[in-house]
């Protein structure tokens, strides 16, 4: 450990309680993806408030604050937070007047930027860093809420439904050449993974019938309930034609299944996410999926419309960087374990789209533990504070330094090593080829 790693945790460690109120405010008001203009502004604020210039509103929530622009043409590393939450009514947490809940750790990783900003900031510590940082708090991470993401998207305020995604789009990342992000898990240690994950496209299914009284005429409606219903009954019988390598995963929600008891439902709306492990197969299960729901409507002679929009791409194998494993085990001391597993070729079915910016430019990705209970669960819980914000703070913070000290030979090394599997516009092309609508009607 050297002097300028040494004042990096004390810094860290004298902000403890403050990082710690600023976790647990942003915890106890969980917004949704797209709508957490509360834990943007509140971020923005403490960023401001370090001298940072501040820029907001990038894909509607998005705040990225600079430190040392006079030497982002050196290198420019992100340092990236996560802003929005869960809708799980149950949980503790849960905010009645967003829907929202912290159930993926997001909180943690934006307190991680928060405490890396505050040290990084101070005057010593930032003439030792040899490129730009940028502090990054990106919104919409969780894709959920498919229908109000299309709202946004025929509003003109975003194209796509995940907050990297269209962060790319927008070229939000144009001014950034490598990133560090981070995600909580369930230990006592701080990790490293090479674990991949599916991609996925969204779809919104609409199936129209026509109404009548459920009980004195329900030969005269057509019941888009029942049309929906064979759908889905039709979607579960592709389960045997996936390959097991490809890790195809769809798990439709219906949103919307009538209005009255007495009444046929006139229209029903299911949700789904079509994922897999590799875009070949997610073109294959996509097309699945929408014959299944055309043939609901073809047998009971309703309409059926299916609006499919881009999500993530797999996450990509990242070999845990020596120099971000070495700032672990600096930041953990003799409190806590660093565990790099290896775990190359093993698969998780989950989605993020860290995947989409992987695929631009490098990402390299912690993780810390200080969790019990299930992610996306209503028992998700936070037990140890510190592990799961003072120490995420601290490796972001750590890690930076690492990268971009000595003018920035670590940052400049993965920079030049790294080959994007796409360019920009060549992401760009790729996600608009998914963006369809599709409407059949039968009688």
């Amino acid at each position: 450990m050297d002097a300028i790693e040494k004042k990096i945790i004390e810094i860290i460690d004298s902000h403890k309680d403050e990082l710690i109120d600023f976790a647990r405010d942003v915890y106890d008001h969980a917004e949704l993806g797209y709508k957490e203009f509360r834990t943007a502004e509140k971020f923005a604020s403490l960023t401001k408030n370090l001298g940072l210039e501040v820029t907001e509103g990038h894909a509607v929530t998005g705040v990225k604050a600079y430190l040392n622009q006079d030497k982002k043409d050196n290198v420019s590393l992100a340092l990236i937070g996560e802003l929005d939450a869960l809708r799980i009514p149950k949980h503790p947490h849960f905010n009645q007047e967003t829907q929202g809940a912290h159930c993926c750790g997001h909180h943690a990783q934006l307190t991680g930027i928060a405490g890396a900003a505050i040290a990084l900031s101070d005057p010593e510590i930032a003439k030792a860093l040899d490129g730009q940082v940028v502090f990054f708090a990106v919104p919409a991470e969780e894709y959920g809420e498919v229908e109000f993401k299309n709202k946004l998207k025929d509003e003109g305020k975003i194209k796509y439904g995940g907050g990297k995604c269209e962060l790319i789009r927008i070229g939000a990342f144009d001014d950034i050449d490598l990133s560090i992000a981070h995600h909580s898990n369930n230990s006592d240690k701080i990790t490293f993974s090479q674990r991949t994950n599916n991609g996925f496209v969204s779809k919104v299914i609409k199936v129209h019938g026509k109404s009548a009284h459920a009980a004195a005429a329900p030969e005269e409606g057509i019941n888009a309930l029942n049309a929906a219903s064979l759908g889905l009954a039709a979607l579960g019988y592709h389960r045997e034609t996936f390959k097991d390598t490809d890790h195809v995963r769809i798990h439709p929600i219906l949103t919307r299944g009538g209005d009255l008891v007495n009444v046929i439902p006139e229209e029903a709306v299911v949700e789904t996410l079509v994922r897999a492990g590799n875009a070949e197969a997610i073109i294959d299960a996509a097309k699945k999926t929408d014959r299944a729901f055309f043939a609901g409507g073809a047998a009971l002679g309703a309409t059926v419309e299916i609006e499919t929009m881009p999500g993530y791409l797999p996450t990509l194998p990242v070999t845990p960087h020596a120099e971000l494993v070495e700032a672990a085990r600096v930041a953990a001391g003799d409190k806590y374990e660093v565990e790099v597993t290896d775990d190359a070729g093993q698969f998780s079915g989950g989605s993020t789209d860290v995947g989409d910016v992987q695929h631009i430019q490098p990402v390299y990705t912690f993780g810390t533990g200080g969790i019990e209970g299930r992610f996306h669960g209503d028992d998700f819980n936070v037990v140890d504070e510190e592990l799961a914000y003072i120490e995420t703070a601290k490796v972001f913070a750590l890690g930076a330094y690492r990268f971009l000290r000595d003018n920035a030979k670590v940052a400049k090394e993965v920079v030049a090593d790294y080959k994007p599997k796409y360019t920009k516009n060549e992401y760009v092309e790729l996600l608009d080829s998914f963006i369809k609508t599709e409407i059949k009607e039968f009688d």
